[in-house]
């Protein structure tokens, strides 16, 4: 059991080490964006991307989850059908949908309250959508044959690609928002490019039309659910919107984008988990496997979620040009929601573990009735809360929303892929890092601030060391796990 989990541990860093880097790359364009833009032409870009995340999924219809199943299990035809089969039909719908775009163009800007002078930028999200498309099959595919690394790399790649136009179209052609969007445009097609040594080697020439329809039997029920999912991120944005001003919204969004280093360690973990759990699901301690995995989770995110909301404040606060902030000091009213923020995301990675049982048992069709409870919780906690709380009520809405989905999924998932989850364990941690974030809260050292937050920090571990929510023998063999070399495990067959 360990070894597996070593091997997910390293494969979860390699993902995790390009995705960090390359998010905070992007990251850094928000304060580069509020530099550059006016905050009008920001609000065009937020909007126009909300749309492409919601488009991403139509294009996608589940299929790289579909695609890993059948790849891993080979029920119908084997791994280079699966792949064929998967990739002709995204790209074929793909297609479909972009050149409706192209020919709605004029339609969409006006729909999306698009100025004229930026129409172009619909045609650029509409051929953005079908490369991205193009690309989701071979990257589930590398991250199926353990190729971590090329696709961190490639993955990497994109986002440094990203971030050169971005400053070079901005700063030195002038493109304004245009330029934003040509950039991603851009790095796409190139990623594309690259990618096609892996469309090539994995393409049967023979059309497998029982494998399509199992692919989207065990796909499309999964749509509903990733677009209810997409409305927890995004619809609090409107709502809040209309609620308070876009000032208020600004501040929101800046300060919600701080998540992001806890966004980071649920989405890199989930790039292992998801190849991780199909492909050892037939093992027969899979289900201890698989408890443990979370309990090791759940210690990683609440260290982090400490580590965080300690510290962000420095971060943000800190001159790093001219004495300019990462951001501006007309943001900071907001800054305490980033702890409401991150907890959010301790309760997406918990569900995000759970749903293994869902995708092993075939059981898609069950997802959407999860985030619609997620979806529905979000709406009326903000409608509810933003009235009296402003922007703390909209991060509390998200917040509960994922609680929620957590809570669902764990119900439904017991009944058809029951695991033995180490609550008890999991508890004793939770106890251990609210009663150090309460000291955090109402104890203030100011001659040794930093100091103080590191002991905190190191207090924490001694809580759930006092607690013995790891026996003995368990700390011994984590140790020896993470002290013997540092070579992966060959894969098993």
């Amino acid at each position: 059991m360990f070894d597996k989990l070593k091997r997910l541990g390293t494969d979860t860093a390699i993902y995790g080490i390009s995705t960090v880097v390359g998010r905070f790359l992007t990251f850094l364009l928000t304060p580069f964006y509020t530099n550059v833009l006016p905050p009008a032409d920001l609000g065009i870009v937020a909007t126009v991307y909300a749309y492409i995340a919601f488009l991403n999924i139509i294009y996608g219809y589940g299929m790289e989850t579909a695609f890993m199943r059948y790849a891993a299990s080979q029920e119908l035809g084997d791994k280079k059908q699966a792949f064929s089969v998967a990739w002709l039909s995204v790209g074929a719908t793909s297609v479909v949908f972009s050149l409706i775009i192209w020919l709605l163009r004029d339609v969409l800007m006006l729909a999306g309250g698009i100025p004229a002078n930026h129409s172009a930028i619909v045609t650029y999200a509409g051929w953005i959508l079908l490369l991205d498309a193009l690309a989701l099959i071979p990257f589930a595919h590398l991250r199926m044959e353990g190729k971590a690394k090329h696709f961190a790399a490639l993955k990497l790649f994109n986002i440094v690609l990203t971030v050169v136009l971005n400053l070079v179209l901005l700063l030195e052609f002038r493109m304004g928002i245009e330029g934003i969007f040509l950039s991603n445009l851009a790095a796409s097609a190139v990623t594309v490019l690259l990618l096609l040594q892996v469309v090539f080697r994995n393409m049967a020439l023979r059309w497998n039309s029982l494998l399509h329809k199992a692919l989207l039997r065990f796909a499309l029920p999964s749509v509903p659910s990733y677009l209810a999912s997409m409305m927890i991120q995004v619809i609090d944005r409107p709502i809040l919107e209309a609620l308070t001003d876009k000032a208020t919204v600004g501040i929101y969004q800046a300060n919600y984008r701080l998540g992001i280093f806890m966004m980071l360690i649920v989405s890199t973990f989930d790039f292992a988990w998801r190849p991780f759990f199909l492909s050892n699901a037939s093992e027969p301690n899979a289900k201890r496997l698989f408890a443990r995995v979370l309990t090791y989770f759940f210690l990683l995110m609440t260290g982090c979620f400490l580590l965080i909301s300690f510290f962000i404040n420095d971060v943000v606060t800190f001159p790093i040009y001219h004495g300019k902030s990462i951001i501006a000091p007309e943001y900071w009213s907001g800054l305490p929601i980033v702890p409401i923020v991150l907890a959010a995301y301790i309760f997406l990675g918990i569900a995000n573990t759970m749903v293994a049982g869902i995708y092993i048992e075939k059981q898609t069709k069950k997802l959407p009735l999860i985030t619609f409870v997620g979806a529905a919780v979000n709406v009326i906690a903000n409608l509810l809360l933003i009235p009296s709380f402003g922007i703390t009520g909209a991060a509390v809405a998200t917040l509960l929303s994922y609680t929620a989905m957590a809570a669902v999924l764990y119900v439904i998932v017991q009944k058809v892929y029951p695991v033995e989850y180490e609550f008890g364990k999991m508890i004793k941690i939770a106890a251990a890092a609210a009663l150090v974030f309460l000291l955090f809260q109402i104890v203030h050292v100011p001659s040794a601030q930093a100091l103080w937050k590191f002991g905190l920090l190191l207090l924490f571990s001694v809580f759930v060391y006092a607690m013995k929510v790891f026996g003995a023998d368990e700390l011994l063999r984590l140790k020896r796990m993470f002290t013997r070399s540092a070579t992966p495990p060959p894969v098993e067959p």
